[in-house]
């Protein structure tokens, strides 16, 4: 593929996930009157659902992609997550729409393991974190359109179900152009074993690597910030606010502050280095949250203030997201979809963790999501410090 081509292309594959979370969020209440959900916290289950499988699906994938390469582990999962899509839009119970969430994100796991392991396989150290900072920016596109796509289909086709059909026709879409187009990465002599000798010493270097290990539940608690405010985002703006009407909107400002940050990071990351942005972009976190709670607990917190401390919040989230992917990655190149795939488990599984700890918490204010933000901030800068062994700010690079 051509350069520009092949960004695009990495950004369609992370889209099938966003759009998996994000295109049905305005049809929650619809969905949880319709199939008998009674307490509205629970709706968040349909977000949660899907990251579970999510996470639990990237660590099948990574191996399967070390031995067999990319493109024919791609293509099976993308066929099984429309199918999955199909399953979803057909459920009569809430148990059963779970099911389904549940396969979806099983199947879009390979997506996430994949874009990594193939821009891995192309590139390396701050050229790597510069392409999926671009491909990340076009990702970030797709949360801020999709709860305006999705309440468009609400408008225009009715029930919530379409919403379904919707995802199975765009996974269709990058499973042709993934045929059509993707050239394999993994060249044959690269290819590992699935023995388990092999895999087993392809998790110890994982996990026993401070860098690759730490960076990647660093990964986990900032994107379990991000699962949080998704989760109860229609919550706050419509009960909360009372934004009903205006809620696709306010959601979007939201999400564009992520996708400003990967343009910037983009750019930068050249010049000043993962951890330079990833580090003060933490700092930055735990001073907002600090001073987002302040002016709940005073009680002038608004539309306005919780808007302006949620996008500055996103941002330093968007800054840190990319880095630290790429800085986890970094030690662990040779064996790029196995590391991807473990890495992948746990920021998946951790962020779930973190964020339904967070939006089950939620009590009709903001107040929890920012006491969430300050002890996401603190925890991941006690990662940083471990794994960094006390020092911030400095370019060494992971051995």
């Amino acid at each position: 593929m051509h350069p520009r081509e092949f960004v695009a292309f990495i950004a369609a594959l992370m889209a099938v996930n966003a759009l998996g979370v994000d295109l049905m969020l305005p049809a929650l209440a619809d969905m949880g009157a319709q199939l008998g959900v009674a307490t509205a916290n629970h709706r968040q289950w349909i977000i949660t659902a899907y990251m579970l499988g999510f996470g639990s699906g990237q660590l099948v994938y990574g191996p399967l992609a070390d031995r067999f390469g990319r493109k024919p582990i791609l293509l099976a999962t993308l066929a099984g997550f429309v199918a999955a899509s199909v399953f979803a839009a057909g459920s009569q119970t809430f148990a059963a729409l779970l099911g389904a969430r549940v396969l979806q994100g099983l199947m879009s796991a390979s997506t996430r393991v994949l874009a990594v392991a193939i821009v891995r396989d192309r590139f390396h150290g701050r050229q790597m974190a510069r392409t999926l900072s671009v491909a990340q920016m076009i990702f970030f596109l797709v949360p801020i359109m999709a709860p305006t796509l999705g309440q468009l289909l609400l408008n225009t086709l009715g029930p919530w179900r379409f919403i379904f059909y919707a995802l199975a026709a765009f996974a269709a879409f990058v499973l042709a152009w993934s045929s059509l187009r993707l050239v394999e990465t993994l060249a044959i002599e690269r290819r590992g074993s699935l023995s388990i000798a092999a895999l087993g010493s392809a998790y110890r270097l994982t996990l026993t690597n401070r860098f690759s290990a730490g960076y990647a539940i660093a990964a986990a608690m900032t994107f379990g910030g991000i699962i949080a405010f998704v989760s109860s985002a229609q919550q706050i703006f419509v009960e909360e606010f009372g934004m009903g009407d205006r809620f696709t909107y306010l959601f979007a400002a939201c999400a564009f502050a992520m996708g400003v940050a990967s343009f910037a990071n983009s750019r930068l990351v050249e010049r000043l280095g993962t951890r330079l942005i990833s580090q003060a972009a933490v700092l930055a976190l735990i001073a907002l949250s600090v001073g987002h709670i302040a002016v709940i607990l005073l009680g002038v917190e608004s539309l306005v203030s919780y808007m302006l401390f949620q996008a500055l919040s996103m941002t330093c989230i968007g800054l840190c997201g990319s880095n630290f992917g790429a800085m986890a990655m970094e030690p662990v190149g040779h064996i790029a979809g196995t590391a991807s795939s473990i890495q992948g488990f746990i920021t998946s599984v951790g962020a779930v963790i973190v964020g339904s700890l967070i939006g089950q918490s939620y009590n009709g204010t903001t107040l929890p999501l920012a006491i969430g933000y300050l002890g996401i901030g603190i925890a991941v800068l006690g990662v940083v410090l471990v794994v960094e062994e006390g020092r911030l700010f400095h370019a060494r690079q992971a051995p």
